[in-house]
Formats: structure tokens, sequence, C-alpha cells
């Protein structure tokens, strides 16, 4: 399969929102990462993302609109049937990254939900991905535009190194301005729940509906760890009910160990560990963001993707503090580890 470079103009936004409708999959650019789009109410189309990403078919995908009336024929009974929290959410965060979860209408087919009751959500602000979905005439389904546990793409090359000749179209927009994935939050219950968290961070939504809002308690699951009840969390019968939430993610080639502590801390156990590996022969880079969450998001993936390519073997990163913003970031910086911290 010949992947098609578009650009931004408004004739090649129209070819691939025909490409959309046709059932073919077209790699967009969102305000966080890029995309990887099919009609989401295409089951046939949805199914050829999974293919393309190698993704598991129980991981569900998260449903992208241009309009708030398109919420109403995706989630069970229609607009009516939003609470006061989803209405002020919707009013005050959307279009942005963020991505709200509902009991789903019946004319969402079960592959785009991951086989669950439940729908995922949410209003890109980038007006190409806007743009696209408005071409398409249909809700679309994107997952990140990578082949799945690889970092997510935060530009069109990211993009094509992991899908040329896997997809259909790629359109060639700039950089990803935020940079991680948006929060995913679950509004089944009584309490609004974090799945997976991102830039709009729980404090801040917290703010917005004067009200707590709750951490699934997976996300405080860390391995020899014991999670602090005093971060707020939902206990929940697992299954993953947000992409992120189950499998390891957003992986480089190189080994990730993240390292705790002052900047002092981390100099000098970074210099030991990379003398280490030089003496195995391997290769060490460094990531040292400070308490910047900000800059952290921009440029994660896009320096874990950079360092492959320059064929580090392992990825040093310093830690920074688990709090409002800073949790969204270490979410993705300690799953690329896979939860190798010192």
């Amino acid at each position: 399969m010949e992947t098609i470079r578009l650009t931004t103009n408004e004739s090649d936004i129209r070819r691939a929102g025909e490409i959309i409708r046709s059932g073919g999959l077209v790699a967009f650019p969102t305000e966080t990462v890029y995309g990887l789009g099919a009609d989401a109410l295409n089951a046939g189309a949805v199914s050829s993302v999974y293919r393309a990403k190698g993704r598991p078919s129980d991981n569900p995908m998260i449903v992208h609109i241009a309009y708030v009336a398109a919420l109403g024929d995706l989630i069970k009974g229609g607009l009516d049937s939003l609470g006061g929290d989803a209405r002020r959410l919707i009013g005050e965060l959307w279009p942005g990254p963020l991505t709200l979860i509902f009991p789903k209408a019946d004319a969402v087919p079960d592959v785009t939900t991951g086989g669950l009751d439940t729908v995922a959500v949410r209003m890109p602000s980038n007006a190409t991905a806007r743009a696209l979905i408005r071409e398409a005439e249909r809700p679309v389904a994107a997952p990140s535009a990578n082949l799945s546990g690889r970092p997510s793409p935060t530009t069109a090359m990211d993009v094509l190194e992991d899908m040329d000749g896997r997809i259909d179209a790629v359109i060639m927009g700039g950089m990803c301005d935020v940079g991680i994935e948006s929060t995913v939050l679950d509004m089944t219950g009584e309490v609004p729940v974090i799945l997976r968290p991102g830039m709009l961070s729980k404090e801040y939504l917290s703010d917005i509906l004067g009200k707590d809002v709750l951490y699934d308690a997976s996300l405080l699951e860390i391995p020899g760890e014991t999670a602090d009840p005093a971060m707020g969390t939902a206990d929940t019968l697992f299954r993953p009910k947000s992409p992120g939430m189950k499998y390891k993610h957003y992986s480089p080639k190189a080994d990730v160990i993240v390292i705790r502590g002052s900047s002092e801390r981390f100099r000098s156990r970074a210099k030991e560990l990379g003398l280490e590996a030089m003496k195995d022969g391997r290769r060490a880079a460094v990531i040292d963001y400070g308490d910047d969450p900000d800059k952290a998001a921009h440029r994660f993936f896009a320096d874990l993707r950079e360092l492959d390519r320059q064929g580090y073997d392992l990825i040093l990163i310093r830690s920074m503090e688990q709090k409002g913003k800073g949790f969204g970031v270490m979410n993705r910086i300690l799953k690329s580890a896979g939860y190798d911290v010192e």
C-alpha cells in the first residue's frame, strides 16, 4: 500500500475526508498527538486500525467529533442524558485535550469501544483535525498513529516511521502543541474518575466542577510500591476503559530508567549508569526537564524517537513531582520505562 502525503490545504482535507468515508485510514494532527483516523461507525474500518497498529482489540478507541451536537448520536439517551458536570466540562473545555466517557448508543460498534458498553469522545482544538472530521461527515475513531506500544507521534515524520505503507494517507501538519494524549474522564458514575491523566489535571478539573475528581486506582499501582490513599482514588473492577491503561506504552527501542531525587543526585547517578553502559559497549543519553511539565509534555515523545534514531541503547530520565500537570507527564515517563525507577 502506498501511503499518500497530504497537505493541510482545503482540497487535500476534502480528499482525506473521502478516504475516511470510503473506509480508509488517515493519520492527522491534533493538539495532543497525531491520530490514526477511521469512520467510528464502520466496524470494518475500525478493525483496520487495530491491524495497522498491532493494537489489542480490547483496548478502546477515542471517537473524535467536530460539533457538540454529534455527541448526541454516540451516547445512550442523546444530549438530554448529559448531567450538569458533563455540560459544564463540555462548555468550558471543548474543544480541547479532554476525553469524556459515557454509556454508548447502539449505533457505536463494539469494536470501536473494545467491547465495552461505554464510548470515549472528545472534540480536538486543532483546526486541521476538526476540518477533517467535518469533511468526513462521520465521527472519527482515532488512537495515536503509531505501532502499539511505541512512543506516540507528535510529527508527521514520526507517523511515517511506523505507518508508511500500512495506511492510506498522512496529513503533513506541524508538531503537536501539547505533546501527550488527552485527559480521559469517566462520567458514568456519580463522581468523575480520571482513567488517563493528561495536561488537564485532577486539581484543575476539580476546580471547574467545584467537587473532587478521583483517579482510577490503577493509575497509582506502581509495581513494588503501595498507592498513596491521600491522592484520591476510585476502586474499579479492572478492565481498560481507556487507552493507555492496561498495556506497557510509549516505549522506545532503548532501555529507559527513571531516576528520582534532586538534580545533583540525578547527575551523579546518571554519570555512574552511563559509565557502566559504556563499559558494556552501550550508548547512554540523559533527559532532564527540570520541573517544567509543559516542556516535558511537548518534548518527551519527540525526544524518545530522536534518541532511537541516533542509536542510543539507554535513556536516563530525571523524575519530576507527580502533582498537577506533572502527574500526567510522569504517567508517560514511568510507562515508557516499564516502571524501572531508581
